[in-house]
């Protein structure tokens, strides 16, 4: 039985604790270094089978034209501020030096020549948008090999170039492009500093004691390490993007901390009933572990399904990110034991410092109130959770009605990706984008590649060009490059519209379904939308497409079970309606803050943006497991004393009363952790922190507080009805008795409510 084995294991490990922390020093060691020797950078490919921008991009790599490598640009204007013109005099020389230096980096097949555009006539058609109408913006464009032949130290050398050609030239310079996309490192180094602080300081409230609040930061950081450090090995191997690094520190700082919690409380409560702190670290193992085993187990399901979505990078990042999750499992269940064993009788006591901030008042008055401080917050949250049970009514529909209404945004929610437009004035990809949004247009940072096999029909490349120039949508078209090998021809063009405007989209979708058919007619020719904003557009579409069946398979694989741990028919099934209402309101929320424009300045945020396309299937993945957590955790304790005394009311009060602070403090860690990253640079992790932030703090207040005693208050004993022939046929699970005990076999004692 698993709680026998977590018994044994936790047991050993807080008789041996020296021995568990060297082999995890060991092994945070061996894991840094391989990540030194064999680790790689991650990298962001926006691809997946089947979609037509996929197929567009075979068609270029057939062709060889260079199109299907990665882009930078590098976009410059007189540093008078206009009063001079790249048409003549030392900004011409110094624009044409600065494009010979560029073509000059490690693996650029190309650079485009504004110089060359300029000599060749004045007129901006011939300056092929490479220098504005009125000459005071150039841009030098840098084409790379597929992103597999480069590395991060492509992106240093542009930058560095770029840097010393600053301090040369009398020019503003300014970069952007995939390239940079793909290769900059996330910004997350100061946010887990900070929800490390923050979760440091909440953790010594809730328990007084530096040694306690020490332990589940330590426990958190060694995970932390190797968890990040194989994430690494695995970028070796394979395309691990950006935000993987990021998000799995977000989400394995939340988790790692909150386990060892609930580990580290049921072990003061050993402590407290006189137990040897050896045997109290085995038995909070056996009891609370299995609810982290549980709980992390349902967050690496969820997450490792997102592999339906049938997009490559976000299968990775999946992976990556439950890597991280399974270290602090496995470190909840082994390090933190030993850790326990170690620290010994010193975590019972409270220290001066914290008897003061739990009590209010120092020295030895304090001591002499530490038990009934501690019994006045258990029955302040009785009296709460009793005062809920006696008007169960008006708290679910109140409750309920407040996170519906929360939710309603989410019929507006949009997705895409935000482009550089979105990110602060102070990042060079920013400031490029506005330059070249003004000298040639918002559309230009956002360039379409039509590829087109015009086999058995010569004429049709004539009719494309003739359809796509004349299409609403599009600005203007650059001439037509047709490969001599292959026949193949690519046609870049130019929307009016911005990356991540709608229109953009809109315009794609027109140029797939009504331009190009026409065009080409029912002849052997054939021809697909690329480009960087196709791709995006087409991810986009396909998660949302992929995300309601995704979401049907959590719903259910989690109802199971829960069915399973708590033998119950109607609480599995109120926790995954509970779960599924305040994941809406997170949703409802993230689309009035990022799409609306509310509040966001509070977190930096300068202008409004589509929601990630792949955002919403990985919160949803997330908070669906960590969620599991507080349910776990407090349904077990439920579940424990409805076992025990057979009422339903006393089982709502006492134990949602029991666990109340506990949860209380693990969600305020896991809200300050996640907020700290929705101050990051990049709106990608602002939605992630800000989004589980705010579902954390929905669920563990309004949902466990408020519409949890109430609906199970409403329910009554059918709470844990359970037919009698699904009764004999699941297995028993030990999630939810303290057997441990009773010194039982593990076994769960049966609900005492079973349709015979």
């Amino acid at each position: 039985m698993l709680s026998k084995a977590l018994l044994r294991l936790g047991t050993s490990a807080a008789r041996h604790p020296w021995r568990v922390i060297a082999a995890w020093l060991i092994a945070a060691t061996l894991a840094v270094l391989a990540a030194i020797a064999f680790g790689g950078r991650t990298a962001d490919s926006m691809t997946a089978p089947g979609l037509d921008s996929q197929r567009a991009a075979q068609l270029i790599e057939r062709a060889g034209t260079g199109q299907e490598g990665m882009t930078a640009q590098v976009v410059v204007t007189p540093l008078d501020g206009g009063a001079t013109f790249f048409d003549h005099g030392s900004a011409r020389t110094a624009l044409t030096r600065l494009q010979t230096e560029v073509q000059r980096l490690p693996h650029v097949l190309g650079t485009s020549d504004p110089a060359g555009a300029l000599d060749a006539g004045g007129d901006t058609g011939v300056r092929g948008g490479l220098v504005s109408a009125d000459g005071r913006i150039a841009v030098v464009r840098v084409q790379y090999p597929d992103q597999s032949r480069l590395s991060a130290e492509d992106l240093d050398a542009l930058v560095d170039l770029g840097g010393r050609l600053r301090a040369e030239l009398p020019l503003r310079i300014e970069m952007g492009g995939n390239l940079f996309y793909a290769f900059s490192d996330p910004d997350g180094g100061a946010s887990e500093l900070i929800g490390i602080l923050a979760a440091a300081a909440i953790l010594f409230l809730a328990f007084g004691s530096l040694v306690a609040a020490a332990l589940p930061i330590g426990m958190a950081v060694f995970g932390l390490t190797v968890g990040v450090a194989v994430m690494t090995v695995l970028a070796g191997v394979t395309d691990v993007p950006t935000f993987a690094p990021v998000l799995g520190s977000m989400v394995g700082l939340g988790v790692g901390i909150d386990y060892a919690l609930f580990v580290l409380a049921r072990h003061r409560e050993y402590l407290a009933r006189g137990l040897d702190p050896r045997e109290a670290a085995g038995r909070a193992v056996a009891t609370a572990g299995r609810p982290v085993v549980f709980a992390g187990g349902t967050v690496v399901v969820s997450i490792l399904g997102m592999a339906v979505a049938n997009v490559p990078f976000m299968t990775v990042g999946g992976f990556a990110v439950s890597i991280v999750v399974l270290t602090m499992v496995l470190a909840s269940v082994t390090l933190l034991p030993a850790f326990l064993g170690a620290a010994g009788p010193r975590l019972a006591r409270v220290g001066r410092i914290g008897r003061a901030l739990q009590t209010g008042r120092p020295g030895r008055l304090a001591r002499r109130r530490d038990s009934a401080a501690g019994a006045a917050h258990a029955a302040g949250w009785r009296r709460w959770i009793g005062h809920v049970s006696r008007h169960p009514v008006p708290y679910a529909v109140g409750a309920a009605g407040l996170l519906l209404t929360a939710a309603l945004p989410v019929l507006g929610l949009r997705v895409g990706l935000p482009d550089d437009g979105s990110l602060p004035h102070g990042r060079t990809e920013r400031r490029a984008y506005d330059l070249v949004a003004e000298g040639f247009g918002p559309g230009t940072n956002g360039p379409l590649v039509i590829a087109a096999d015009p086999t058995g029909d010569p004429g049709v490349l004539d009719r494309l060009v003739a359809g796509v120039a004349a299409d609403p949508g599009i600005a203007s078209v650059a001439p037509t490059h047709i490969d001599r090998a292959t026949g193949i021809a690519t046609l870049v063009v130019f929307p009016t519209t911005s990356p991540q405007d709608k229109a953009t989209a809109d315009t794609i979708a027109r140029l797939r379904t009504d331009v190009l058919p026409t065009a080409i007619g029912h002849g052997p020719a054939r021809a697909h939308v690329g480009g960087a904003a196709a791709s995006l557009s087409d991810v986009g579409r396909r998660t949302s497409q992929r995300l309601p069946a995704f979401i049907a398979a959590v719903l259910a694989m989690s109802f199971l079970l829960l069915m399973l741990v708590f033998r119950s028919i109607l609480v599995p099934l109120k926790a995954v309606l509970l779960n599924l209402l305040s994941i809406g309101a997170a949703y409802g929320i993230m689309v009035a803050v990022f799409q609306w424009g509310w509040g966001g300045a509070l977190i930096g945020l300068e202008a409004t943006v589509p929601i990630v396309s792949f955002i919403p299937m990985f919160l949803f993945a997330i908070l669906f497991g960590l969620s599991m957590d507080y349910e776990v955790f407090l349904l077990s304790r439920v579940r424990e004393e409805y076992v025990r005394t057979g009422d339903n009311g006393t089982a709502i009060v006492e134990g949602i009363s029991g666990t109340a602070r506990i949860i209380t403090s693990a969600a305020l860690i896991m809200v300050a952790v996640f907020l700290s990253f929705a101050v990051s640079e990049d709106p990608s992790i602002k939605m992630f922190g800000l989004g589980l932030a705010t579902a954390i703090f929905i669920d563990a207040t309004v949902v466990r507080m408020v519409l949890v005693p109430a609906t199970m208050t409403l329910l009554g004993r059918t709470n844990w009805w359970l037919p009698k022939w699904l009764d004999r046929m699941l297995p028993h699970s030990p999630v939810g008795t303290d057997d441990t005990d009773a010194g039982s076999t593990g076994e769960a004692p049966r609900p005492r409510l079973v349709d015979r």
